[in-house]
């Protein structure tokens, strides 16, 4: 070769150290839509390598800087997926050709995947559901600072959808998979879906979620609700105590509904319905009536409200009110009571209970249970108060106690009770008195014994002045008797001789009378002897006089005599 081979040889290599020192090309990523993406969105990755001609090449993709491990091989240079939270992170590319020369490794990409924004359903009213019910059911989509901030995101507000409310959220509405449409069972406005007049039709499981135009433009589908729809429960009505109940007892009637706890209770009697006052208390369920009395009788019944429906009312309870049992206290003595007397105080009480436990009491307003003391003793339905003074004056009342009902009687009518002192007057009039009808009794006496004497001496002169029968036998009665005493002017004694069977001696029954006579002279001239016929009779009684013979003394005997007189008329 000459010299002029030389210059075309360095020529050469020259040209081949230039292709072999030839830089290798950088890709670039690229992100579509954008490096901040919203959960469930579609992003595309572009591996786009500048003057790569039209050779084939291979593209792998790399996460997190991790080159050993290709995370995807694609033969296009760009990659789509749908992003999860999880897919967050740095990207980068490579390239390689057919003839295995390589690009470089791109920068990396970072792709922030936000989750969705949440959303929310409420029921109104709280479960359960009745028949006839009207239902709120209300999506609520997260606000953007609270979604900005669950995301742990700064002040970035090209997405805020709470502020920027250009495109706004609609509401979709699910049950048991079905989509919802306004109907004539739903009402949708906005966020909220409206089921009137609630059937069993209606119960089943619903959803919410939100749609809109920009991004992000949906949410999260919210969790499932389920609600149930039940008929109106019955209310039942129970009275404590028993009807029927007596006057001054604590009644309370209590309203029963099932299924729930937050009814609003209401209460009617005879049809009005009742409300709190000075006769009624209510709570919650019970309505307690203080005190009962008659005007208290009547129909009751109850039933529940809740939101805006009422429980079925519950059946009438019919509510008789009866008076206590009557007490009477019986005092004896009934009449007055003097100092030192013992008085017994007894309680009656119209029952047909035995078991009645008595209580006494003294006094007016501020009355005081009385006990058994020095003073009184009680033994069940009687006070006896012993050895009365005049302390033991005032006011007592009784009334009676049991376990069973009726617990108690009515109070008894107050008696008063008067204790009067022996007076010094009266014990001399009982003392007068006393003496006087002693005398009376020692006079008396002394007059009998007088008429006695004297009716013996008459008895004795009358047998004196008798003509004497010696015979024996029976003489003629009716024998005329001359009397000693001038103003004696009949005497007739008629004797009677009796004999009895048994008896050998005779019996004379002597019957006599006497009539004396007061004379009174007359003013008249013409009738000097002049006389009045105005004889006043007496019943003249017979006594039977026993004699051995006819001829013993019968001076000597008991006869009863009348003393007839006489009274003359003065012309």
């Amino acid at each position: 070769m000459g010299s002029g081979a030389l210059p075309l040889i360095l020529l050469l290599m020259s040209f081949i150290r230039a292709g072999l020192t030839q830089e290798r090309p950088k890709p670039v990523v690229k992100v579509t839509p954008d490096q901040r993406v919203f959960r469930g969105e579609t992003v595309t990755l572009t591996c786009d390598i500048q003057r790569a001609g039209d050779i084939q090449w291979r593209y792998s993709w790399f996460k997190d800087g991790d080159t050993r491990n290709s995370y995807r091989t694609t033969t296009t240079a760009e990659f789509s997926f749908t992003v999860y939270v999880s897919n967050s992170g740095e990207y980068s590319c490579r390239g390689e050709r057919s003839d295995s020369q390589r690009s470089d490794i791109s920068a990396a990409v970072t792709l922030t995947v936000s989750d969705l924004p949440r959303s929310t359903l409420t029921v109104t009213p709280d479960r359960p559901v009745f028949t006839g019910e009207t239902v709120n059911l209300t999506c609520v989509i997260e606000s953007h600072s609270d979604w900005r901030r669950r995301n742990g995101l700064t002040d970035d507000r090209r997405y805020d959808w709470t502020y920027y409310q250009t495109y706004e959220w609609r509401y979709e509405w699910y049950k048991d998979r079905v989509m919802l449409q306004t109907s004539d069972g739903y009402t949708v406005n906005r966020d909220t879906l409206t089921i009137r007049g609630a059937t069993e039709s209606d119960q089943g499981q619903y959803w919410c979620g939100g749609q809109r135009d920009e991004r992000p433009s949906s949410s999260h589908f919210s969790t499932i609700v389920s609600f149930s729809v039940k008929a109106l429960p019955r209310s039942t009505l129970t009275v404590t105590p028993d009807s029927p109940v007596f006057t001054g007892e604590t009644v309370n009637l209590t309203c029963v509904i099932e299924s729930h706890s937050d009814w609003r209770y209401q209460w009617y009697k005879d049809g009005v319905m009742l409300q709190t006052s000075d006769r009624y208390t209510v709570n919650r369920d019970t309505l307690t009536i203080r005190g009962a009395n008659e005007s208290d009788q009547g129909q009751y019944w109850c039933k529940g409200q809740i939101r805006s429906v009422s429980s079925q009312s519950s059946s009438a309870v019919s509510l008789s009110v009866k008076d206590l049992p009557t007490s009477t206290v019986i005092v004896t003595p009934k009449t007055n009571i003097f100092t030192g007397e013992t008085v017994n105080l007894t309680c009656v009480i119209e029952s047909n209970h035995s078991d009645w436990r008595y209580e006494w009491f003294k006094g007016g307003n501020n009355s005081v249970m009385l006990q058994s003391s020095d003073g009184y003793t009680v033994n069940r339905d009687t006070l006896t108060i012993r050895g009365a003074t005049e302390s033991d004056q005032g006011q007592y009342w009784c009334r009676g106690q049991r376990d069973e009902r009726p617990q108690s009687s009515q109070d008894s009518n107050r008696i008063n009770l008067s204790v009067n002192a022996a007076s010094s007057l009266l014990l001399v009039t009982g003392v007068v008195l006393g003496l006087s009808v002693c005398l009376l009794f020692f006079i008396s006496l002394l007059l009998l014994l007088w008429r006695y004497k004297k009716n013996k001496d008459q008895q004795r002169n009358i047998n004196q002045t008798s003509v004497p029968n010696q015979s024996g036998e029976s003489q003629p009665e009716n024998s005329p008797l001359q009397s000693a005493d001038p103003n004696h002017i009949y005497d007739d004694v008629t004797e009677v001789k009796k004999r009895h069977k048994d008896d050998p001696e005779s019996y004379w029954e002597v019957t006599y009378s006497e009539v004396t006579v007061q004379k009174e002279i007359s003013v008249d001239k013409d009738d000097p002897v002049a006389e009045s016929n105005e004889v006043t009779y007496s019943e003249v009684r017979t006594k039977v006089k026993k004699c051995k013979s006819k001829d013993a003394d019968a001076g000597v005997g008991d006869a009863t005599y009348a003393l007839i007189r006489k009274k003359g008329n003065q012309k």
